[in-house]
């Protein structure tokens, strides 16, 4: 098994805490998948999660996205065929990934678009796919055809979840 829940399995109270965070931002309800798809493409590619690259552009694939639109996303390079609320979506997920308070402007800007929870929501998603990036990242969670590349690391070098595989 691959994936961010691997840790799951290791870390069970961690695991069942990130799935109820999950879906209480979720049932926030107010942003479109597309916009949603957007938010996680831009923060997968600041973080290079080689397994959320690899499962949200197969979701974004899925979902219609032209690969150059998601190959500049994953570049944090803003597309110009967005819409404007994608393009909001882009715009706060890209400033929250380059670190500091998001420009006031921004927030005003996703507040007008989304309203102030739909706004919240994107602020909380690009939250929670950091962290789904970091963890991915901090135990070496590779993609599928990276997997296959893989050979075992030696016993002394294991250090992490994606050892497990």
């Amino acid at each position: 098994m691959i994936g961010p829940w691997n840790a799951s399995l290791h870390h069970p109270a961690i695991g069942k805490a990130f799935w109820e965070l999950t879906k209480a931002i979720s049932s926030f309800g107010m942003v479109s998948a597309h916009v949603k798809e957007v938010v996680i493409l831009v923060v997968g590619g600041f973080h290079k999660a080689s397994y959320e690259i690899y499962a949200h552009v197969t979701v974004a694939e899925h979902m219609g996205m032209l690969p150059a639109r998601i190959s500049a996303l994953l570049a944090n390079v803003k597309p110009n065929d967005l819409s404007g609320e994608e393009a909001i979506a882009f715009d706060l997920a890209f400033g929250l990934c380059r670190g500091g308070p998001l420009p006031e402007v921004t927030w005003r800007l996703a507040v007008q678009t989304f309203g102030e929870v739909g706004a919240a929501q994107l602020v909380y998603l690009v939250g929670l796919y950091a962290f789904v990036s970091t963890a991915l990242n901090g135990f070496d969670v590779p993609s599928p055809d990276q997997v296959s590349a893989r050979t075992p690391p030696p016993p002394e070098l294991e250090r992490g979840l994606s050892r497990f595989q």
